[in-house]
């Protein structure tokens, strides 16, 4: 039973590159925590921008009630700290947040953006933060004169175009079972829909991966993951 968390740039990037990992820790009894640095609506929400005489504050209500209803399809818990995109900014006291809910929360996974993204201005700034934080939460693994938790498994998420963002899959994730709970969460996200259909064929091509690389047959849907930190083992 893991316990997940996921830092996500904006509102829905956790919905579509991890929602089969956060609904499949719920399925097998643990728990899963999301936290939206934003919430996309200012360079997330070109659907809903459309609109004649849309405001800034009625999408922003719009993209929280998706996120929050698409944890809740995955059957996970949602915190938006609402620090604004385009460009995305996170201060001291932001990083301190993250950091109590790190320690609070007490992760076994943490997952979140790669490092280098050069389509998107904010991606990297998550993955920044949350690399932080996980430093900070954990104390670098070494006694501290601060509350602190053991380390977690650190996943980054694969990108939009994981090629040009130095994105090297080295685990992947049989999401078959939990496959129409990710479908369900991606299509709340009204905001985004023209995104369903390509992760819906990306996670058919990382099941085809995940076949030929294990021998699985029944691999219907995977999700692709890079690890950050080597494994530990305590027995082969």
């Amino acid at each position: 039973m893991k316990r997940l968390l996921v830092v996500s740039a904006h509102a829905a990037d956790f919905v579509w590159r991890a929602g089969g990992a956060i609904a499949l820790a719920v399925a097998q009894g643990g728990e899963a925590l999301v936290v939206a640095l934003s919430y996309g609506e200012r360079g997330e929400s070109g659907e809903l921008w459309k609109e004649p005489g849309q405001t800034l504050e009625r999408v922003k209500t719009i993209r929280e009630a998706e996120a929050r209803r698409a944890a809740e399809v995955l059957g996970a818990g949602f915190v938006g700290l609402d620090l604004g995109d385009y460009p995305l900014r996170v201060g001291e006291e932001a990083l301190w947040r993250l950091v109590d809910i790190l320690v609070d929360f007490a992760p076994d996974v943490l997952i979140t953006h790669t490092p280098k993204d050069p389509f998107n201005p904010d991606h990297p700034v998550a993955y920044e933060a949350a690399e932080k934080a996980r430093q900070l939460a954990s104390g670098a693994g070494v006694a501290s004169a601060f509350r602190t938790i053991r380390p977690p498994e650190f996943w980054l998420f694969e990108p939009h175009q994981p090629e040009l963002c130095g994105f090297v899959p080295n685990l992947f994730l049989d999401i078959t079972p939990v496959w129409e709970k990710k479908r369900a969460a991606m299509e709340v996200f009204a905001s985004q829909a023209y995104l369903v259909r390509y992760y819906s064929e990306r996670a058919e091509h990382r099941a085809n991966h995940a076949r030929r690389i294990s021998g699985f047959k029944d691999i219907e849907r995977a999700e692709a993951f890079q690890r950050v930190l080597p494994q530990v083992l305590r027995a082969l």
